[in-house]
């Protein structure tokens, strides 16, 4: 007999895996020069959030599939605001490292997301040191030093960038967990971008008047925007924001980060084949096999905690 919820939850998150593959690889391939050169990460990220906003709207306002939460000017000003404003710096962030390193190589520095979200956890105040968790932040750090001695195109301002992305998701995911819950305030997937997704595509517009507005004039003259390639990677980012509160809210944020891993693992063999540039060495390999002893001590640790707090009167 099949357990229809245990195969539904494998479904989910294939669907996930598949889609966050997916999302990363066509976002390398529109914003790199070796391909479809279009190298302006602001741009492409804006037009991710304008449409996701432009899709919430509709079904919120003129569908009415979700009733939109009591958000008032203080808890938006609060809490919507600064989780806009992270969300958006993490997606521009992580984006523009595509223009200057390879997908294998961002997915390796992808292991430090554990590190930063600890880092900034107990900057906030809602987690506190210990050594277990500590000796896991260092094995994963380690682990990504080796990898990053042995990348072949190693190169400093796309690693800079996307540690920063890295920092700012990080601090996004534990605003999230501070502001909304003390609030009280519970967003499903569709009124999460209903709120968030207008307040980040004024923050990325503000960007990018400044930084790449004036480049686009020009590239457009040169180049005719291709609005299907633009349509189809917008919907594919759109459908990996729903997948991803989909998977958290059927099986929890352990098991995406699990999950997570896997994607990471097929999305370095993919990319060596989608893209020639990402070499995979032998030392790539050795490192992030550290980091990833990091990841799964980590993930116990996490595993642990949540039984003991449940199990707790």
């Amino acid at each position: 007999m099949i357990n229809i919820k245990l195969a539904s939850t494998y479904l989910y998150l294939l669907i996930y895996i598949l889609l966050s593959s997916g999302v990363i690889l066509y976002n390398k391939w529109v914003l790199s020069p070796k391909y479809f050169n279009f190298p302006f990460p602001i741009t492409l990220t804006m037009i991710h959030m304008g449409f996701s906003g432009a899709v919430a709207f509709f079904l919120v306002r003129v569908f009415k599939v979700v009733s939109p939460v009591k958000m008032t000017f203080e808890i938006y000003a609060t809490c919507v605001v600064p989780i806009s404003a992270f969300f958006a710096s993490s997606l521009w962030f992580g984006n523009t490292a595509f223009l200057h390193i390879s997908v294998a190589f961002i997915q390796m520095l992808r292991a430090l997301m554990p590190v930063a979200t600890f880092i900034m956890a107990v900057m906030c105040g809602i987690s506190k040191p210990k050594c277990d968790v500590f000796l896991s932040m260092w094995l994963i750090s380690v682990g990504v030093v080796i990898s990053s001695y042995g990348e072949i195109h190693f190169n400093v301002i796309g690693t800079v960038y996307q540690v920063i992305g890295i920092f700012a998701e990080a601090l996004r995911l534990v605003l999230t967990q501070v502001l909304l819950q003390k609030k009280g305030l519970t967003l499903n997937p569709i009124t999460s971008l209903y709120y968030i997704a207008p307040c980040s595509f004024v923050f990325l517009f503000a960007a990018w008047c400044l930084l790449e507005k004036t480049q686009m004039q020009v590239s457009q003259d040169q180049n005719e925007f291709n609005y299907w390639i633009f349509f189809s990677n917008a919907l594919c980012a759109l459908a990996l924001n729903f997948s991803i509160f989909l998977v958290i809210g059927r099986t929890g944020a352990v098991t995406i980060r699990v999950a997570g891993v896997v994607k990471d693992w097929m999305l370095r063999a993919l990319s060596t084949v989608i893209f020639p540039e990402s070499t995979i060495t032998g030392l790539n390999i050795i490192g992030y096999g550290v980091a990833l002893c990091g990841i799964f001590m980590y993930n116990y640790l996490k595993v642990n905690e949540v039984r003991v707090s449940q199990q707790s009167p």
